[in-house]
């Protein structure tokens, strides 16, 4: 989880024969939020709640949605500029379902999802990403 995303592999997890989609959401670090110059990012869990988090999803994603795959993968320690933070590939016979699944598992692990987010502003100071909140 803190090694780089290699989006090649995640690929080539997510082809099957059966498969006409494969729909893949790539969240990147960027260089601003809320008017402030972001330098770095970095990104934190408790890692054995996470990855049963992420596992929990992409099974979750599978039994809502008519798809033959979808993997999660989430980025913990810096993300610099740029690199991605988060990837999910959703494979499935047609692709509205692929890009159904692919949004709802991105806002998903948005919402529900243990890993906190950290930025590190240009002018100094840092300050930690409010999450979406659980619930109504």
């Amino acid at each position: 989880m803190h090694d780089a995303i290699d989006v090649a592999t995640l690929l080539e997890r997510s082809r099957r024969p059966e498969c006409g989609a494969i729909a893949v959401f790539l969240g990147t670090s960027r260089d601003h939020h809320e008017g402030r110059k972001v330098k770095r990012l970095s990104y934190e869990a408790y890692e054995p709640m996470a990855a049963a988090a992420l596992d929990a999803l992409e099974r979750e994603t599978r039994g809502r949605y008519p798809v033959v795959s979808c993997h999660i993968v989430h980025r913990l320690g810096e993300v610099p500029i740029t690199e991605v933070s988060v990837a999910i590939a959703v494979a499935a016979e047609h692709r509205g379902p692929a890009f159904e699944a692919c949004r709802w598992a991105m806002d998903e692990l948005k919402r529900t999802v243990p890993i906190w987010k950290k930025e590190f502003y240009a002018e100094g100071g840092e300050g930690w990403v409010e999450g979406t909140r659980l619930g109504p």
